[in-house]
């Protein structure tokens, strides 16, 4: 739980299910204002509301002040209706886990006015939907602190409310405070909704509830904070110095309150940006139509993509809509729908930090048809890399180091998140004049005579430096062979290319050039540019018919579906971080090589090095 507040368990809970939300989904994702809707029957019944909690994309919807829709006489509930219906109907398809309302439910506040927005918000009540709302300076008296006391807003929206929902985390003890947790990419996420003013009682609150939960990455949301682009409002400095710059868990907050719609970034006191949205539309057309903004985040792609629409005016479109209608239905302005970058991983360290994996024993490599293993671990930065590198296989592939123009090889404790061994080789190789330092398997190995006939699995890790630069360091090899392809065969194209090479591009990027047994030209598989100062995985597998080559574990799109069995050999070495051509080395890695398996049969990708 999230606080201390014990709220009364006798709110039974409302069984059935409501009619089904209206809005498909084209009407949202890039259909036209005036396209046609679907408007299912009133029998149908709406699917069960169950977001995915490990998914890696998932939506948070935000709905900004709603009061002119429920201000005395001129109630009128079904915008809303529209709204919370559609959460409903896309639940799943959006993996929709929460809603959060910013306050100003209603205009004045009375009872009748609770009333109604409680009865229309009833439709998620049914279906288990977790959501929070708050209070705004409409829903009470403007002049209050969460101390106010009792009043028809808590009548309709007091802890017993969410008591026994699954999101409900606690509300503070006055009731205006409340805390939700859910489950979204595999983690627990918070929303913590305050007041339209805290007390000294409500910060101490909020404090506490952030210290019970010190690794959950917070949603803060509240009716007053951002009053426009780059501007906070009074109350909303006040907020950031006492409780959100201290916070690292904050990372976005919500607000209503003040029009147009404004973003501010601000760094807090960890140095971590925290972005902070205004949204409110209640001076556009129909009272804002009870527009939502659909968060949409992505842990794979590292962003927040934003977007804002009005289901109930979406919904009308089988009627024919009016001029305005037409104008509010999507909202495409730069502070209705945006991206926001995050690096979650690297903005939640500070607080939840994912702990690195540990290294792993040589032997768990050596599965059945290891050929080769080589890695670099177990050693000084900086250490200079001399006399043998041994082939942990037991195979007696091992390494020796050749040094062009005074090059040297250094040793690194850098290394790819998921590689075995937590270490690499410095390569400082150059091009006009050749200069650097590789290595070549020892002359006698036997992986030089190989063919690998029934297939094989090569596999290497490598970052490039931020300085690579294609005009001096591309093509050089990662892991190859030695001599020419017209001394392991007849060819009908270049002679002079080596029997096998895995390269980098000018791109920079990765390619597999191999001469296949019986073949008289070569076989090429070509990966897409990779980042520089990033560490990469790849593996070209050779099922003994075709070869596919694999980036993080993702087949490239250039895999050729010509037919490729084995690698023609002169029985000369391999080599690591160096490519030859005419039988001359001719360029030099720049750049970190990790771990470099051979095996010799085609693996799956649940057995690459990386799992």
């Amino acid at each position: 739980m999230c606080t201390s507040h014990d709220p009364a368990q006798d709110e039974a809970a409302q069984a059935g299910a409501g009619r089904r939300g209206f809005l498909r989904a084209t009407a949202l994702l890039g259909a036209a204002a005036t396209a046609a809707v679907a408007l299912p029957g009133a029998a149908e019944a709406a699917p069960a509301w169950r977001p995915d909690p490990d998914g890696r994309r998932f939506t948070l919807a935000v709905m900004p002040d709603t009061q002119y829709l429920f201000d005395g006489p001129s109630i009128n509930p079904a915008p809303v209706t529209a709204s919370l219906r559609y959460l409903l109907e896309h639940g799943r398809d959006e993996n929709i886990v929460f809603l959060s309302h910013l306050g100003d439910l209603t205009q004045n506040g009375a009872k009748e006015e609770c009333a109604a927005v409680g009865e229309a918000f009833a439709v998620l009540d049914r279906r288990g939907v977790g959501y929070s709302v708050l209070a705004g300076n409409h829903d009470v008296r403007s002049s209050t602190d969460d101390q106010r006391g009792p009043t028809p807003y808590l009548d309709a929206f007091g802890p017993r409310r969410f008591a026994g929902r699954p999101t409900f985390g606690g509300a503070s003890p006055d009731g205006y405070n409340t805390c939700h947790l859910f489950r979204a990419a595999g983690r627990e996420w918070m929303v913590l909704a305050l007041d339209w003013r805290l007390s000294e009682r409500g910060h101490a609150w909020a404090r506490d509830v952030l210290a019970r939960h010190p690794r959950t990455p917070v949603v803060l949301t509240t009716h007053e904070l951002v009053a426009g682009d780059d501007t906070l409002s009074e109350y909303g400095e006040r907020l950031w110095e006492r409780l959100i710059a201290d916070h690292d868990q904050i990372f976005l907050t919500l607000n209503g309150h003040y029009w147009p719609a404004g973003r501010a970034t601000r760094k807090n006191a960890a140095g971590n940006d925290v972005h902070l949205h205004l949204t409110n539309y209640q001076n556009r057309y129909f009272g804002g139509a009870a527009m939502i903004r659909l968060y949409r985040f992505d842990l794979d792609r590292g962003v927040i993509d934003v977007e804002t629409v009005s289901p109930w005016i979406l919904g009308r479109a089988a009627e024919g809509l009016n001029e305005m209608e037409r104008q509010e239905t999507e909202l495409s302005g730069d502070a209705d729908r945006f991206s926001v970058a995050i690096d979650f991983t690297a903005r939640f360290a500070g607080f939840d930090p994912v702990p690195a994996r540990p290294a792993r024993p040589a032997s768990t490599m050596l599965i059945p048809g290891t050929a080769a293993y080589w890695r670099f671990d177990g050693h000084d930065d900086g250490t200079t890399v001399t006399g043998t590198v041994r082939d942990l296989s037991g195979r007696g592939n091992d390494l020796t180091v050749v040094g062009v123009g005074g090059g040297t090889l250094t040793r690194s404790s850098d290394h790819h998140p998921d590689q075995p061994g937590h270490g690499s080789l410095e390569f400082q190789g150059r091009k006009s004049p050749l200069r650097g330092a590789y290595l070549r398997t020892v002359d006698g190995a036997p992986i030089n005579a190989a063919t690998f006939a029934n297939g094989y699995t090569i596999e290497a890790f490598y970052r490039l430096p931020a300085d690579w630069d294609a005009g001096h360091h591309a093509w050089a090899g990662l892991v190859g062979r030695s001599g020419r392809s017209g001394s392991a065969g007849p060819v009908d194209d270049d002679p002079d290319e080596p029997p096998a090479t895995l390269s980098i591009s000018d791109g920079p990027g990765p390619q597999w050039a191999v001469h296949p047994l019986g073949r008289r030209r070569l076989a090429t598989n070509w990966g897409d540019e990779t980042a520089r100062e990033k560490w990469w995985h790849l593996a070209v597998v050779n099922d003994g018919r075709h070869t596919t080559l694999y980036v993080q574990g993702c087949p490239v799109a250039r895999n050729p579906h010509a037919a490729a069995v084995g690698i023609a050999s002169a029985g000369l070495p391999w080599l690591l971080g160096g490519y030859e051509y005419a039988g001359t080395i001719d360029q030099i890695l720049y750049g970190r090589l990790g771990d470099v398996r051979i095996v010799s049969r085609a693996l799956p990708v649940t057995s690459f090095m990386t799992h």
